[in-house]
């Protein structure tokens, strides 16, 4: 069985794995997630249980469960911030979780969610920090370039403010970044303008995927970034509204510095892949 869901236009592949049987290569992954051939997703999520799961088994007393994500590439990353709130759902509506508070295992440690019986889910994604490297980078695209604000919150993220979202161009390919040594990994690269107090557009074009219509740890690296480009950050809003292509999240910054995202997550069909199709898949 496989699922299709998304948080604001940001659309997984879900495969429950609650015997921990299937480790997927990256084309396999691919495979699932390309749009014309397969199920089709930026990304995909395997949900298993944490204790069978070498890499995340020191985790398992504090979550049951664990986030496997994977870019639509089939690539790795630390986190998914729409993609845990998706993950989160299906637990619940699954009947895996109870819905109130619950604790997801991932690749970048236990994150705490809100996850009510039904409508927007709220994430912990603990404090943005910054990378080793300390050079301001520099972001370019055909008829651009701008320097940007790097974050991570876990993953990595360039943060240009533009006049025009359409600035950014097709995205189509990845903008690129200098110097690389900032993001060794890469890094997903977010165009932004200002609305108004508090409120910021974006959109992203991210690592391992291409631009897509959200990128929820994006817009916390957004709004983390908008409050720090204040005149007076003492004085600017904690909470910010960030608009994507594919709807509205909602960015909180707390007292002791962590970020909580709240948004939607909407499991959309429960899936059987074709015997021959899974066959096939299984070879690559």
């Amino acid at each position: 069985m496989l699922l299709k869901g998304h948080g604001t236009g940001n659309d997984f592949v879900l495969l429950p794995d609650t015997d921990g049987q299937y480790d997927l290569t990256a084309p396999q992954v691919a495979a699932l997630c390309d749009r014309r051939a397969g199920i089709g997703g930026d990304g995909l999520l395997r949900v298993v249980p944490t204790a069978l799961c070498a890499e995340v088994a020191d985790q398992a007393s504090d979550a049951e469960w664990f986030m496997d994500y994977r870019n639509g590439d089939g690539s790795t990353a630390e986190m998914c911030g729409n993609g845990i709130r998706v993950f989160a759902r299906y637990l619940v509506d699954a009947g895996l979780a109870a819905a109130g508070e619950l604790h997801i295992a991932t690749r970048a440690g236990v994150h705490r969610l809100d996850v009510p019986a039904s409508g927007d889910i709220t994430v912990s994604l603990g404090a943005a920090t910054t990378p080793m490297v300390r050079a301001m980078p520099v972001v370019s695209v055909p008829g651009g370039q701008w320097n940007a604000t790097a974050v991570l919150v876990p993953n990595p993220h360039a943060v240009v403010f533009v006049d025009s979202l359409d600035q950014a161009g097709d995205l189509r390919d990845a903008p690129e970044i200098v110097p690389a040594s900032v993001f060794p990994d890469g890094a997903n690269v977010e165009f932004v303008v200002r609305v108004d107090a508090g409120h910021v557009r974006m959109r992203v074009h991210e690592r391992g995927v291409g631009e897509t219509r959200s990128c929820g740890t994006g817009a916390v690296a957004v709004a983390w970034a908008a409050r720090r480009h204040e005149a007076d950050f003492e004085q600017a809003p904690t909470t910010w509204r960030v608009d994507v292509p594919g709807g509205t999240l909602t960015v909180t910054e707390q007292p002791d510095g962590t970020l909580d995202l709240a948004g939607p997550a909407v499991i959309v069909a429960t899936l059987t892949p074709d015997d021959r199709w899974w066959s096939h898949l299984s070879s690559l």
